[in-house]
């Protein structure tokens, strides 16, 4: 992506600041049933933090996390991503750009696993390693997330945990900087959630990935090291945890 010109830079001029983000807004139609997603929304995430956007469905927490991750643009406002000491601006940028951008620095984790159920374990990682410019090798990528002796399952053979620990292994294999999760747990039980949610911990504390994951579920806010409620497409509240749980105490 074209990086912006120096003046530019102040905005995150914080070198540990990965995303800048100032009055974004995201309108869905026009006039009487224009749908208003996000309403100004000023956001900073600092490298390597583990923060969870806490919300009710329609708070806005999906579209902030599309943006962030190139998968939507703005109505208005700024967006800035900073790597390798380079600031880029995310809002504007052609789709040639988001597309580089989402294949070499982003990695995403969704609800429903999107994995390929004629391919093992290892074959579905291996999708995205094949285009990576320094990959994992599956095998270390899936032993990361506690999958070692489920290498060669077809997805048929594995539980939804396991597939979605799949999709996470997927997400992290092609070393990406930052790791996007939109409610991994929303179609898991309580106990499969919690070893999900064990692995995407792991990848953040090991690999120091940025993590940013949305819930609706309050009691997953505990283990991150920021919590970020929205409603109405606003971030209404921000919260420290002093204290972090670890996955393996949380319950629902």
């Amino acid at each position: 992506m074209t990086a912006t010109p120096p003046e530019a830079s102040s905005v995150a001029a914080d070198a540990a600041a990965v995303f800048v983000a100032r009055g974004l807004t995201k309108t869905y139609g026009e006039g009487a049933t224009a749908v208003h997603a996000l309403r100004g929304v000023d956001l900073d995430i600092v490298r390597g933090e583990f923060v969870v956007l806490l919300g009710a469905s329609g708070s806005g927490k999906s579209t902030l996390l599309n943006i962030l991750g190139g998968l939507d643009t703005a109505t208005s406002g700024s967006a800035r991503w900073t790597h390798a000491g380079q600031v880029h601006e995310l809002i504007g940028a052609d789709d040639a750009e988001l597309t580089r951008y989402r294949r070499e620095h982003v990695g995403f984790v969704f609800q429903f696993y999107n994995l390929i159920p004629s391919l093992t374990a290892r074959e579905n990682v291996a999708l995205v390693t094949d285009l990576a410019e320094d990959p994992m090798k599956p095998e270390d990528a899936l032993a990361l997330v506690g999958l070692a002796p489920r290498l060669d399952h077809f997805v048929s053979q594995l539980s939804g945990g396991e597939q979605q620990r799949v999709a996470i292994a997927r997400a992290i294999a092609k070393n990406p900087a930052v790791l996007l999760c939109d409610e991994p747990t929303g179609a898991l039980d309580c106990a499969t959630g919690i070893m999900v949610l064990q692995a995407i911990e792991r990848v953040n504390r090991e690999l120091g990935t940025t993590t940013v994951v949305i819930t609706h579920n309050a009691p997953i806010a505990d283990i991150a090291d920021r919590v970020l409620r929205l409603a109405d497409g606003q971030i209404v509240d921000t919260h420290v945890n002093a204290h972090k749980l670890p996955a393996s105490g949380l319950s629902w």
